[in-house]
């Protein structure tokens, strides 16, 4: 039986090898949405990506018969390991072909990681923070996936259960929801009765209250304070802040973000929807992820002139004194006509904690699928407990 090799990344080179190994794993694949070159290059790179402020990590390559075989990071996060009282090495961006001997490599590389910085257990996939990919798909193998998620070969799962002593530590779930042709009567009337009764209202966004007026920043601090007791959440910082608010707001849609404000309370913040059109088809366009020929064009299809049949549902939040007050039917109300303006047959939700009522309550008048299902996986490392 042939030997697997791991090869710690150091060089750019290298980085470039890690990166494009998925592409290369997933070329014709109808059903995995790759990452931006340069997306993934910003946030592996420890000199770009600002939790690299607090973070560390390594990368690794596996080798077999001396052909590239799998990739995996190993973060320590230790603002997220303070936050929940864990001592946790992070494995994340894995992948590898259909081989248990290259997967128990690449575990053992990132075990060896985290027990040479004290750490006792490993968790993943998962990545720096909340805002990266997390969570291995273990059902829905046949949908098309999207941006903000990871999509992987059915043998991923089944491979994890048979490397020892791996368990489930958190799942999430994802659902597919029809555009309706009008805002359900459910919607509409509870969006009517929240504003009159408590003073909420919509407030749509220029890039200059973004930019200039700080509601950048104050949209990514109110997804600190809502998504804070979420499994795993680290808080960003004012940096990764600053970045978050370059990287996605100077070419979004600003129709599809809805905020919602307190008129009682100065028109502060409440709650946030942030919405995208579907990039999954324009990026499988763009070859080995890359903007250039004309991956390009096809993301300016999606974004500006909405070429795309669906809209993801990338972050919604509310404060919680606002959750059950039925604001988030505010937020439907609002943007539920604009998917219908721009022809949207679909969306689609961001991963949820499979024990989150609250947060997939929300989606019952749009009679929501429960199509997909990932996990995150857990292993002991410190010896007895």
């Amino acid at each position: 039986m042939a030997s697997v090799t791991i090869k710690t990344v150091k060089t750019e080179k290298d980085l470039r090898t890690f990166i494009d190994f998925h592409y290369d794993l997933y070329k014709g694949n109808p059903y995995d949405v790759p990452n931006l070159f340069t997306d993934e290059l910003n946030t592996l790179d420890k000199k770009r990506n600002a939790a690299f402020d607090f973070c560390s990590a390594e990368y690794y390559l596996a080798y077999k018969d001396g052909e590239l075989a799998g990739r995996i990071a190993a973060i320590i996060n230790p603002r997220a390991n303070e936050r929940w009282g864990r001592k946790t090495v992070r494995f994340g961006w894995i992948d590898f072909i259909n081989d248990l001997d290259v997967l128990k490599a690449l575990m053992k590389a990132v075990e060896d990681y985290g027990l040479a910085n004290g750490m006792e257990e490993i968790v993943g996939p998962l990545g720096f923070t909340d805002m990266d990919p997390e969570g291995m798909l273990t059902w829905g193998f046949d949908k098309l996936g999207t941006m903000p998620t990871i999509y992987n070969y059915e043998y991923y799962p089944k491979l994890m259960e048979r490397v020892g002593g791996f368990e489930k530590d958190n799942d999430y779930v994802e659902y597919f929801m029809r555009v309706p042709k009008a805002v359900p009567e459910k919607y509409a009337k509870i969006a009517s009765m929240v504003e009159r009764r408590y003073n909420l209202h919509v407030k749509k966004l220029t890039r200059k209250d973004i930019f200039e007026g700080k509601w950048g920043h104050k949209i990514f601090k109110l997804i600190n304070d809502t998504y804070k007791d979420l499994y795993g959440y680290s808080e960003l910082s004012e940096r990764q802040i600053d970045q978050y608010v370059n990287m996605y707001f100077p070419l979004a849609d600003l129709s599809l973000i809805t905020i919602i404000v307190d008129g009682n309370k100065n028109d502060a913040l409440a709650g946030i929807g942030i919405t995208i059109p579907s990039l999954s088809r324009a990026l499988q366009k763009c070859h080995r992820g890359r903007l250039l020929p004309f991956g390009w064009w096809h993301l300016l299809r999606a974004i500006k002139w909405h070429k795309t049949e669906g809209v993801d549902l990338l972050l919604i939040g509310f404060l919680p004194e606002y959750r059950a007050k039925g604001a988030n039917a505010i937020l439907f109300a609002d943007l539920i006509p604009r998917y219908i303006k721009y022809g949207f047959k679909w969306g689609e939700s961001q991963v949820e904690m499979e024990g989150n009522e609250g947060v997939q309550g929300q989606w019952g008048p749009l009679n929501p699928e429960n199509h997909k299902r990932r996990r995150c996986y857990r292993k002991w490392i410190g010896g007895e407990k």
